[in-house]
């Protein structure tokens, strides 16, 4: 009998399943443990969205700086650009 008990633990231990039992948590831990995380969540997600505001920033900047590569390579003003992408535009909209 004692040998099926001993099969019968070891099963169930490699199916994931604990034998032992730890003191249960009350509810008033278990929210606390919750509101910790949430907390803790909240700080990660701050801290992630920072970082994605410095990438974007970052391409931004290098977006920037390539059009402006591209306008004094063409000896060309910011407005000369704009209004030129806007005839473009222009004409895209209403084709002759």
């Amino acid at each position: 009998m004692e040998r099926l008990s001993i099969y019968y633990t070891d099963l169930k231990m490699q199916e994931g399943i604990s034998m032992a039992r730890g003191q249960r948590k009350t509810i008033e831990e278990k929210i606390a443990e919750k509101e910790k995380l949430i907390e803790a969540l909240k700080v990660r997600l701050k801290s992630e969205q920072h970082e994605l505001d410095l990438l974007n920033k970052e391409k931004r900047d290098e977006d920037l700086q390539t059009l402006n590569d591209v306008l004094q390579e063409a000896k060309m003003t910011a407005l000369d650009a704009a209004g030129l992408i806007r005839e473009y535009l222009q004409e895209r909209k209403d084709p002759a």
